[in-house]
């Protein structure tokens, strides 16, 4: 089993580790206001994209992550992040989340070349049997680009979360089996 973040890339994206060395790279996206409205996560200031990364590095420590800085090769500029995470070794089962993408990249395809990429390194590399994603109920533009990938609705948890605004988010809870993935 691969304990560390490996390098991930096509022709359109690469997607390489998140490190305490690279991480300022995405001052200019994480600022952007209100890119992370549907998340629990501040990245807004410097500070706190630090902090962001520190937490997602003390995850990758203990095995349950690997998060990645976002490279678009098309137009050779840093994107955002993601990463693999609540990876569960004994059942083979992890979630792709913690996604954020400046906006100039939204609707240029680089979040489905992204998916792609991660979608087969588990299934194909790591073995795995089953990938989660989990959405805020209200943002209808990822709901629909899991769904494009094949990604099935299993239910919904209502409000179990809280976002930065106070608001109690209702989640999404989407999966893909291996089985089902044929790319």
């Amino acid at each position: 089993m691969r304990t560390t973040t490996p390098t991930l890339e096509n022709d359109f994206v690469k997607l390489a580790p998140l490190t305490l060395r690279n991480y300022h790279l995405l001052l200019p996206i994480a600022s952007q206001e209100k890119l992370v409205q549907y998340s629990p996560s501040d990245i807004e200031s410097a500070e706190a994209l630090r902090k962001y990364v520190e937490q997602a590095l003390e995850k990758e420590r203990d095995f349950s992550a690997m998060p990645f800085i976002i490279y678009d090769k098309k137009c050779s500029k840093y994107a955002g992040s993601t990463r693999f995470m609540n990876i569960d070794h004994k059942n083979k089962v992890l979630e792709i989340g913690s996604t954020w993408i400046g906006r100039e990249f939204h609707g240029t395809g680089l979040n489905g070349q992204m998916k792609l990429l991660m979608l087969n390194y588990v299934f194909h590399e790591l073995l795995f049997e089953k990938v989660e994603f989990r959405i805020d109920e209200r943002n209808v533009r990822s709901r629909k680009a899991v769904e494009k990938l094949g990604a099935k609705l299993e239910g919904i948890l209502h409000k179990n979360v809280y976002l930065l605004d106070g608001y109690k988010r209702n989640t999404c809870c989407y999966g893909i089996l291996k089985e089902e993935w044929n790319r």
